[in-house]
Parts: C-alpha cells; structure tokens; sequence
C-alpha cells in the first residue's frame, strides 16, 4: 500500500501543478491582444486541461483505493473529501473557462483571474495541512 500511497502523492503533485498553471494561462490570455497570441494561449491551456484531468482522475482513483483498503476516518477525512470536491469542481469550472476562452466568450478581466489563481493554493494548503495535523 505503500507504493499506492507514493504514486497518489505524485499524481496529485502533478495534478495541481496543472491546477496552479492554467489559471495563470488564464490571466496571460486575459491580458492579450494579439491573434496569434491568443491562438496559442488557447493551444496550451486545451493541451494542459486535457493532460491535468488524466493526472487527477488518476489522483482521485488512486485516493479511493487507499480509502478503501485503509478505511480512515475522522472528521479531518470528511473535511478533506470536501475541499476534494471543491478542488474538483474549480477543474471542472478551468474546462468552462478553456472553452469559453476558445470560442471568444471571456468576461473577465486579467486582474480577476488574477485572484482566481489563488484558489487551488488554498485550497491545498488546507488539504495538506488536515491530512498531516488531523486536527480532528
């Protein structure tokens, strides 16, 4: 269990790494002005999307297992699961993004976005430090 316990750490490492870039994708596509640009910005956040959601459909996957076969519990993995969800869902939101930004639907400004790249750090520091302090 231990191997599975190491790979969903690096899964979701990696999985959030994907999750921090492409909102600063994000702001940079905010700020562009030019086609080409754009055209390219639109071609790396598409290609990071794709590949983070491969990373945390296989961080989620491998969460489950470990789940499963260690049976924790406690307020603290309630707690978790929830901010995991919410992690999920600001992914899900990053697709909405990608795709309006592909079909010339943003809204926002790039100083918003700016402060939406703040949510996946938080959201991480409170998973990490529930799983490492269960402080209850």
């Amino acid at each position: 269990m231990l191997w599975v316990k190491a790979f969903h750490i690096i899964f979701v490492m990696s999985w959030m790494a994907g999750l921090l870039y492409l909102p600063r994708l994000f702001v940079n596509h905010a700020m562009a002005t030019e086609p080409a640009t754009q055209a390219q910005l639109q071609l790396m956040q598409r290609k990071l999307l794709r590949f983070t959601t491969i990373l945390g459909k296989i961080a989620v996957i491998l969460g489950v297992w470990l789940w499963l076969q260690w049976g924790f519990g406690g307020g603290w993995l309630h707690a978790k699961l929830a901010l995991v969800l919410v992690l999920i869902a600001f992914h899900v939101y990053c697709a909405m993004l990608v795709r309006d930004f592909a079909a010339g639907r943003n809204t926002r400004s790039h100083v918003w976005y700016r402060w939406f790249n703040e949510v996946p750090t938080l959201l991480m520091m409170a998973i990490v430090i529930l799983v490492v302090v269960k402080p209850f």
